[in-house]
């Protein structure tokens, strides 16, 4: 393989000439720089990634950090790390997975050995015992989700709050006054995770504002806890007419029972999910959604990660706003 020296002799310049151009770290002229990069492309030279680390105090490495818990939806997740690793990309930077739920050991560990250039981390709860950690850490972070204190953090996420309002406001545009919340699994509320949070909050102001009677429940996955569920919902809110629906794993399950109780969506129940466009449109009612907009999450994520590094100011909170579209689980209450 083709080494630094053999550069530099190509070239007619010095190794450290070579260097400089690589990282950047001095100006070299513009007929100097193209000399070296021709030579470079010539003879296939790739720099050796742990010396480009020392030479540019870069890993070109971000870290993401994403419990997979039992009762997170893992083709949701994907979605967001997918758009962080194809934004990192753009950055000439890897990204370097974390998926052990182990509190601050795991971002300790990546950081104290100089693993990564910065952190984003997800699945944020509300009193999260990682963000103290993450300020004394050297790297910058940025969280997808929102703490209760946010103070001196970058924060970026849907703002599941309006999205409930959109939910329920889009309903009611359809003459619904009885609606109920299908929310996430109790583990998810029990830990303070603030999307499940925030999204219920709300729902309830909401309500309150839109002057409807509403219900909400969590929902264990599968098919025996959309069977609860529904029990519940009916039993505290009879004649409800309308679901909103914040749990892609109670989907499928959810439109399976109500078709073996002969319940027909939209016609006797309609539909609003809080899920990824794809997942509204795959299913045997194409639902009308509240978008997860995990691709413009996890690039701004990425953005604003990088935007640290550089030293660059960026707003501390940025909520994006939520879009409904409408599909074919939405019409006038029946009665």
């Amino acid at each position: 393989m083709p080494t630094i020296s053999d550069v530099a002799r190509a070239a007619g310049v010095s190794m450290s000439t070579v260097s400089y151009v690589l990282s950047g770290r001095r100006p070299i002229s513009a007929e100097t720089s193209a000399r070296v990069k021709a030579a470079i492309a010539e003879l296939g030279y790739h720099p050796h990634a742990g010396a480009r680390a020392l030479a540019s105090s870069r890993t070109s490495v971000l870290a993401l950090v994403v419990p997979l818990r039992v009762d997170v939806s893992v083709p949701v997740i994907m979605q967001f790390v997918t758009a962080v690793v194809t934004a990192a990309r753009t950055y000439n930077h890897d990204v370097l997975l974390l998926t052990k739920d182990e509190g601050t050991a795991g971002l300790e560990r990546v950081a104290g050995a100089t693993m990564v250039d910065a952190l984003i981390v997800m699945d944020v709860e509300r009193d999260d015992v990682r963000i103290p950690a993450l300020g004394r850490l050297k790297q910058p972070s940025v969280l997808i989700g929102l703490p209760d204190d946010a103070a001196g953090i970058a924060c970026v996420d849907l703002d599941f709050a309006a999205t409930a309002h959109e939910c329920l406001a889009h309903l009611a545009g359809h003459g619904h006054r009885r609606i109920a919340l299908v929310g996430p699994s109790p583990a998810v509320y029990e830990r303070g995770t603030t999307y499940a949070g925030r999204f219920l909050d709300g729902f309830t102001a909401a309500s309150a504002g839109l002057g409807l009677e509403t219900v909400a429940h969590s929902c264990e996955p599968g098919a025996a806890g959309v069977r609860a569920a529904l029990a519940e919902i009916e039993d505290e809110l009879p004649g409800v007419t309308a679901l909103v629906v914040h749990n892609e794993e109670a989907l499928v399950p959810l439109l399976e029972e109500l078709r073996t109780r002969g319940r027909r969506v939209p016609g006797d129940l309609s539909i609003v999910a809080v899920c990824p466009r794809d997942v509204a449109t795959s299913l045997p009612v194409h639902l009308t959604s509240a978008d997860i907009p995990a691709h413009d999450v996890g690039t701004l994520a990425v953005e604003i990660a990088m935007d640290l590094l550089d030293g660059r100011r960026t707003e501390g909170v940025r909520l994006l706003p939520p879009t409904i579209v409408e599909r074919d689980s939405c019409a006038p209450p029946s009665v």
